[in-house]
């Protein structure tokens, strides 16, 4: 189902400060796009200038009076994370919306972030956890809504709690699980957390189905040189109306991050949630546990801290 055929109503955003990661393309070039289009003045924080600055013009392109700009951050790096939140702090313009979407799938061969964590845990998770974390004042000012996006693959696997950098053994799908897993537990966790203390901050999840993104597509950067067969099947498959496209994959993150009253969990609606608009949906049996969230949390504090006291080698 082509994703032109749905939509969801973005509200007006005039006056609201909002910051999307992994902006630079696809999906999160998409979601940039339509909140600026809706009034918010939009932060694109990236690692890569170039394609910011790229995807800053293909924004304007479409909204010539878009109120957008580029930060620099690369969440692999704790130290990146921590120079983009003092900025933002700096700045003290209260944040109205977050939309935690960067992300990084299945390098072939196990990498570490500039702080020795396997790369999907540190840059899904860790990173941005530190990023919310160093962000709370102004996202409580801002009586914020954090959206971050999962995957299906949160329906799948464990936390690796006894190799949670997966040292003794790596499994690049396995580890994809883990960092998302981890990452919704998190999401939970800052809606509950935010409830009981009165920080004024919802937090809620969405997951984009399954489309032609460059998640699986080629990747030096990670030493993937060419697309994988995967990614090469689910453009055939989304051509032929089967899977999502790159359009459709934005709505649920956009739904959840903009619509009034937002539940906890937001994905397509057709073909086992793999594509279609999107909706409201159960919680996957992995993120139901309290107690494996605390868990999250407070190891995710530890992790963090100690990560930053390092001060980070490079990789």
């Amino acid at each position: 189902m082509s994703g032109k055929k749905f939509d969801v109503e973005v509200p007006d955003l005039t006056g609201r400060r909002a910051v999307v990661t992994g902006a630079s393309d696809g999906v999160g070039l998409g979601i940039a796009g339509r909140l600026a289009a809706a009034g918010a003045e939009v932060l694109m924080p990236v690692r890569n200038q170039r394609k910011g600055e790229a995807a800053v013009a293909e924004i304007r392109r479409r909204t010539p009076d878009a109120n957008v700009s580029l930060r620099s951050l690369d969440l692999s790096s704790l130290r990146s994370v921590a120079a983009l939140t003092e900025t933002l702090l700096a700045e003290g313009e209260p944040v109205h919306i977050l939309i935690n979407n960067a992300g990084v799938m299945t390098p072939p061969e196990r990498q570490t972030t500039a702080d020795g964590f396997e790369l999907q845990f540190g840059t899904n998770h860790l990173g941005h956890f530190a990023l919310v974390m160093g962000l709370l004042p102004v996202l409580k000012a801002g009586r914020a809504r954090v959206t971050s996006q999962i995957s299906i693959a949160a329906n799948q696997g464990a936390i690796n709690w006894d190799d949670l950098n997966w040292e003794r053994s790596y499994s690049g799908g396995k580890a994809y699980s883990q960092s998302k897993i981890a990452f919704g537990l998190f999401g939970l966790e800052l809606a509950r957390r935010s409830e009981a203390g009165g920080w004024g901050i919802t937090s809620n999840l969405s997951h984009p189905g399954v489309a032609p993104t460059s998640l699986l597509a080629a990747r030096p950067e990670i030493g993937r040189d060419g697309d994988t067969f995967g990614v090469r099947m689910i453009r055939v498959l989304s051509s032929a109306g089967v899977l999502g496209t790159v359009e459709s994959a934005q709505l649920p993150a956009l739904l959840a991050a903009t619509t009034p009253d937002a539940a906890e969990f937001y994905g397509p609606s057709r073909v086992s949630h793999l594509s279609g608009p999107p909706a409201e949906q159960a919680l996957y049996s992995r993120l139901r546990s309290t107690e494996e969230a605390r868990r999250v949390w407070e190891v995710s504090e530890e992790l963090v801290a100690s990560g930053l006291r390092a001060g980070g080698t490079g990789r």
